[in-house]
C-alpha cells in the first residue's frame, strides 16, 4: 500500500498530512510552528512515523506554505508548490465544482477564485493580521474566553454591535469601547466577526466575483461566528470541507502523487530526517552591491543546500564539501 505526505509549513503552525492511493485521509496534524519551522518538520514527521500502517510505504511528499522551500530542503520533496495552487486543488477534489475559496490562517488570508476546475483568480493580504487566527486568539485571550467558544457564544447574538474593522488596534479599542458601554459579550462578538468579514471582503475580495459553491477553509473555518458572518454578508451558503484546517498540506500530498505519477520516483529521504541535526544559518555575500542574504541549512556539518541569492552562485553550487562556519569570509 503507497501512502502520500503533505507539509504545510506557516509562520503559526506545521500541518502534516498522510494520503493513501485514493488519496483519503488517514492521518493528520496540526501543530504551533512556534518560530522553529525545522523543529516543527522535524516533530511532525516524527509523529506521522508511528502512525504509518505496517503495509504503507510512503511513495511522495509534497510541500506547501510560507516555508516550503525549507521543508522541501529537509525532507526531499517531489513538489514543491505555493499556497493557492495546494488549496485550489484540495478544494477541487473535496467539494466538486467549487468556484469560490475563502481562506483564513494564522497571519494571513487569501481568496481563489476557480472557472471549470481552473485558477481564474486570486488575492492575498499578508500585510495586516486583522481577521486571522492570531488576532482571534489574542481577543479570546483578552476576554478571558477559549476560542474554540468564540463562535457560538457570538451565535447567541440578537443584535450585533458594529465594530471597525480595518485594523486589528482599532478593532480591539473599539470593543473595549462598546464593553465599557454595557453592551453584552455576544453582541460584541457577533459584530466583530461581521466586522472582520467586511474588512476580508472589502480588500482580499475587492472586485473578485464570488459565485457559489463557495468553500470557506483554514484554521478560522472552525469559528462558526465567522461562518456565519460570511453567509449573512454574501448571501450564499458557506461548505466547510473536511480537515478545513491542515487543507494545504491534503493539496500538497495530491500534488506529490502527481508530481512521481510523472517521474516513476520519489525523492523523499524517509524518516529518518526526523533524527537528524539541523541547522539553519545565513550569511551575507560580499561579491556584488546586492549584498544577498544567503540562506544555509547543514546536517552533520554538510551543506544541505542554500539558497536566497540573485545570480545562483551559492543556490546553484554543487554542496559535496563540509560546511565551514564563517562562509561571508570565504565569499
Amino acid at each position: 500500500m503507497i501512502g502520500y505526505l503533505g507539509v504545510d509549513v506557516g509562520s503559526v503552525s506545521t500541518n502534516l498530512v498522510l494520503l493513501n492511493e485514493q488519496e483519503e485521509v488517514v492521518d493528520t496534524l496540526y501543530i504551533r510552528t512556534q518560530g522553529q519551522p525545522i523543529a516543527a518538520v522535524q516533530k511532525g514527521l516524527e509523529y506521522i512515523r508511528d502512525r504509518v500502517p505496517n503495509d504503507m510505504e510512503i511513495g511522495a511528499i509534497g510541500t506547501t506554505g510560507s516555508g516550503r522551500h525549507l521543508a522541501s530542503v529537509i525532507l526531499g520533496a517531489d513538489s514543491v508548490k505555493n499556497e493557492i495552487t495546494a488549496h485550489a486543488v484540495a478544494a477541487s477534489n473535496l467539494v466538486p465544482g467549487v468556484q469560490t475559496v475563502l481562506e483564513i490562517g494564522g497571519q494571513d488570508s487569501k481568496i481563489i477564485i476557480l472557472r471549470n476546475g481552473v485558477v481564474a483568480d486570486f488575492a492575498m493580504n499578508t500585510v495586516c493580521a486583522a481577521g486571522t487566527g492570531s488576532f482571534l486568539d489574542q481577543q479570546a485571550a483578552r476576554l478571558n474566553i477559549p476560542i474554540e467558544e468564540f463562535g457560538p457564544i457570538s451565535l447567541k447574538s440578537t443584535s450585533p454591535v458594529r465594530i471597525a474593522g480595518r485594523c486589528s488596534v482599532f478593532a480591539e479599542s473599539d470593543m473595549i469601547h462598546k464593553q465599557q458601554m454595557g453592551h453584552n459579550l455576544p453582541d460584541i462578538l457577533a459584530g466583530l466577526c461581521e466586522a472582520l468579514v467586511r474588512n476580508y471582503l472589502n480588500n482580499v475580495g475587492k472586485g473578485k466575483d464570488i459565485m457559489g459553491p463557495v468553500v470557506f477553509q483554514g484554521g478560522v473555518a472552525a469559528n462558526v461566528g465567522i461562518k456565519r458572518a460570511f453567509e449573512k454578508a454574501l448571501g450564499l451558503e458557506i461548505v466547510i470541507p473536511p480537515h478545513f484546517s491542515v487543507i494545504g498540506a491534503v493539496g500538497a500530498a495530491t500534488l506529490a502523487k502527481d508530481a512521481v505519477r510523472k517521474t516513476g520516483v520519489t525523492k523523499f529521504k524517509g524518516f529518518k530526517v526526523a533524527e537528524e541535526r539541523l541547522k539553519a544559518a545565513s550569511f551575507e555575500c560580499g561579491d556584488c552591491p546586492n549584498l544577498c542574504e544567503v540562506i544555509e541549512i547543514t546536517a552533520q556539518e554538510l551543506v544541505l543546500a542554500r539558497w536566497n541569492d540573485k545570480c545562483g552562485k551559492w543556490s546553484g553550487a554543487k554542496l559535496a564539501n563540509p560546511a565551514r562556519k564563517k562562509m561571508a569570509n570565504l565569499a
